[in-house]
């Protein structure tokens, strides 16, 4: 899936060898892009937003998945058409968005709470300097995401999405290079790249320690009252350094401060296959045809009208 300036356009590889498209318009709100210019909190507010448009994406390649294995292919090509004529209605769109944002707070909440359990448990009476408490709870944290990722990387399925994420990057990298996007010079580039969100969960984690060490507590219930409050502000915190380390990664020193996540990416991606690579490139191609397209209808619109119209916004 790649987001382009005014949509969002995922590739799926049918059983018939056919790749089809989901093509979604992006259109916000004039208050979440007035929210999207406020530091600290555009960070929550793009975060939730990823996660109920990535639901979506997702979602749409597997009921395509379990079509290709449920149905017959005359029977899926019929259905596949139905779809198109029908397009997503505002009650399925809602729901997958809900559905995408609820994982994620609780996905969030159960992650972050985990951990005080688990530290609480094991080092309650150990010592009694709460910072060195929160220390080991973010190490407990780490080892937890690690053996997660680990973990579910092991599924022949997520192990297949981590080999597309790790296509999508090359793409990237390769567009970024000025490289022509054949399959043979995408898969020269490496499946890592600096702004990918990994890094953003290696963020939370050692900010989360920093942030939360500047917050005293004494008993259990206000440990966790105060992970659940500062948990926003853990997420902004990180989404603004996140911004600050990709726009310095290119000096000799400061790069360095990006590696930490690009360590977790060896978990979340994983070399692609040439057909994967191609299905990727495809996506890609086909969001800037799109974003083109769109621009050329803006401009073509402000000529006859004699105003001048911004692109970015439509």
């Amino acid at each position: 899936m790649f987001g382009g300036k005014h949509v969002n356009v995922t590739a799926v590889r049918r059983k018939n060898q056919e790749i089809t498209f989901l093509e979604v318009p992006r259109s916000e709100k004039n208050w979440v892009m007035k929210l999207r210019k406020i530091p600290l909190l555009r960070g929550l507010v793009s975060i939730i937003d990823a996660s109920a448009k990535g639901s979506k994406h997702l979602n749409y390649s597997a009921e395509a998945y379990a079509e290709d294995e449920s149905e017959p292919e005359e029977l899926a090509k019929q259905k596949k058409q139905k779809g198109k004529e029908e397009g997503w209605s505002l009650g399925m769109i809602l729901g997958v968005a809900v559905m995408g944002i609820l994982s994620f707070i609780f996905g969030k909440v159960i992650f972050t709470l985990v951990p005080v359990f688990v530290e609480d448990f094991l080092f309650r009476n150990a010592f009694d300097n709460y910072i060195l408490h929160n220390l080991i709870e973010g190490a407990i944290k780490l080892v937890l995401l690690l053996v997660y990722l680990w973990a579910i990387s092991q599924t022949p399925v997520v192990k297949r999405l981590f080999q597309y994420h790790g296509a999508e990057h090359k793409v990237i990298s390769a567009f970024e290079a000025g490289d022509e996007l054949t399959v043979e010079n995408v898969q020269k580039h490496s499946r890592l790249h600096y702004r990918c969100g990994s890094s953003f969960m290696m963020l939370t984690i050692v900010l989360g320690v920093i942030i939360y060490s500047l917050v005293p507590w004494d008993t259990l219930v206000q440990r966790i009252v105060q992970r659940l409050i500062l948990l926003p502000v853990v997420i902004g915190v990180s989404f603004e350094v996140l911004k600050g380390t990709n726009a310095v990664r290119e000096l000799p020193v400061l790069r360095y401060l990006g590696y930490p996540g690009l360590w977790l990416q060896l978990l979340t991606t994983k070399e692609p296959k040439d057909d994967q690579v191609e299905v990727s490139i495809a996506s890609f191609n086909r969001m800037r045809e799109l974003d083109a397209a769109i621009e050329a209808k803006g401009y073509q619109q402000s000529s006859v009208t004699g105003g001048i119209l911004d692109p970015a916004k439509g």
